[in-house]
């Protein structure tokens, strides 16, 4: 279960697209109740909800997430993006990088 650098495309596109997001309007939430500067993922088999910070995509451990979900589910997901991991395991790894 290795993680291949190969498709760092992808993952380098989801990056500029979502580096984007809250520049464009002046609000400080969007109409889904996210605030300006972050995301929404969805996390595990129960798909539960997560209003992540922009600034968590540099990081490599969440890097190393997105890499896994573009393997297990493909880059164009049709029901937001969905990080395939245990939600407590989540939580762990998003304690750790919380600035």
């Amino acid at each position: 279960m290795g993680v291949e650098r190969g498709s760092g495309k992808g993952l380098k596109q989801m990056l500029k697209r979502c580096s984007s997001l809250g520049k464009k309007s002046s609000v400080d939430v969007n109409f889904n109740g996210v605030p300006k500067g972050h995301f929404v993922v969805y996390v595990g088999q129960s798909r539960s909800r997560h209003v992540i910070p922009i600034s968590f995509l540099t990081h490599p451990i969440f890097q190393m997430l997105l890499q896994q979900s573009e393997e297990e589910f493909g880059f164009f997901q049709d029901n937001g993006l969905t990080i395939p991991c245990d939600e407590h395991f989540f939580r762990a790894l998003i304690s750790s990088i919380n600035p």
